[in-house]
């Protein structure tokens, strides 16, 4: 496998930027170079890739690429890719082994999530920003209902590790997650696999579900507003639901919201981004509404914080139920009033700033 790796990492260099990954002499000469490649050109994954190439064109779906992939006849995915917030994709290859889960879980909150472990990949895939691959993060730009969505369950892991850890160490009360700070990497893994599975299942129900509301959702905050929508949604699934095990759900729950509270709040240089403003609104409402409080610079969960996170998602559920008899930019206009209510705006640049607290432990942590 690595000849396989270090031949498309070669071919990769020979692409142009890409804004001319479309055209039909660049997508003629790379399927030529892969037909002439001893290496690639029998395997599975590069014969639906090439099949796609020649047949490409502009608002057309790779059908073979993502029939390969969403049949799982074997761990590999191979395509060109073109994903403006994963830059470093371009011709790349990954092979991943699957990972286990409830089975209650799976049933009852099924979706097309694949959460996976990384095991081979060529040199997009190595970027830490490159936690997951949506299907309209190939060339097709296109999603359809059937297409599987991975999450690489690796990457959160580390990025759990590396900064959110550290956060809760130098941010957060003692005590205040006792399951996840005393979970091995198992359950580490477990709960990060929980966590996307329960995700993308709340992001495709509730009034206004992605993808269809997704045009309407694609404004920063409203783009943050619905991942916290989802989260919360998966935080309080992880508790009402008595059918998952509660070891783990618990774990799950402890994941989640230190993942929503604490690392997505320092995302993004030097403005916030979208997860990051997110948080923004998570971390006031719980504030103003005695979820949470600061004490001496550190956060204290408080016993009515799972009546805080239900009051929260009702909020937004009531105001997206709206859809059903009020025009759709009536309640657009309402989320993002909601939103505003508990985020730091800069009407200067006409973008969000890092709220002070979050700000002041970023500098000082370095994350």
């Amino acid at each position: 496998m690595s000849e396989v790796l270090r031949e498309i990492d070669e071919l990769r260099q020979s692409l142009p930027d890409r804004t001319r990954l479309r055209d039909e002499d660049v997508l003629k000469d790379l399927a030529l170079a892969l037909e002439s490649s001893p290496v690639l050109r029998r395997l599975p994954a590069a014969e639906a890739l090439l099949e796609d190439l020649r047949t490409f064109a502009p608002g057309s779906r790779m059908e073979a690429t993502k029939q390969h992939i969403n049949s799982q006849r074997d761990p590999h995915v191979f395509s060109l890719f073109d994903a403006s917030y994963f830059p470093s994709l371009g011709l790349d290859w990954l092979t991943y082994e699957t990972l286990p889960t409830d089975p209650h879980l799976v049933e009852r909150y099924a979706s097309n999530t694949l959460p996976v472990n990384v095991v081979g990949r060529t040199r997009g895939f190595a970027s830490r920003v490159v936690v997951a691959l949506f299907p309209e993060n190939h060339l097709d730009g296109i999603q359809e209902p059937d297409d599987v969505i991975f999450y690489f369950i690796d990457k959160f892991v580390e990025r759990h590790r590396r900064i959110t850890r550290l956060m809760i160490d130098e941010v957060m009360a003692p005590g205040s997650f006792p399951t996840i700070q005393q979970a091995s990497g198992k359950q580490i893994e477990q709960a990060a696999t929980w966590w996307v599975r329960l995700h993308e299942y709340h992001h495709r129900h509730g009034d206004m579900p992605i993808p269809e509301f997704l045009a309407a959702k694609k404004a920063k905050p409203l783009a943050g507003l619905e991942e916290l929508r989802v989260d919360v949604s998966g935080m309080l699934t992880c508790l009402d639901d008595e059918r998952l095990p509660r070891q783990e759900a618990r774990t799950a729950f402890e994941f989640i919201l230190a993942e929503r509270l604490l690392r997505y709040a320092v995302e993004g240089i030097p403005r916030p981004n979208y997860d990051a403003v997110a948080s923004q609104v998570l971390f006031t409402y719980l504030v103003q509404h005695e979820g949470i409080r600061l004490h001496e610079d550190r956060i204290v969960l408080l016993p009515g914080l799972t009546s805080v996170l239900r009051d929260f998602l009702g909020a937004i559920r009531r105001i997206e139920a709206g859809i059903h008899d009020r025009p759709l930019e009536a309640v657009r206009e309402e989320l993002l009033a909601f939103t505003r209510r508990y985020t730091d705006y800069d009407p200067a640049v006409r973008d969000y700033r890092h709220i002070p607290y979050f700000a002041q432990i970023k500098q000082r942590l370095g994350v």
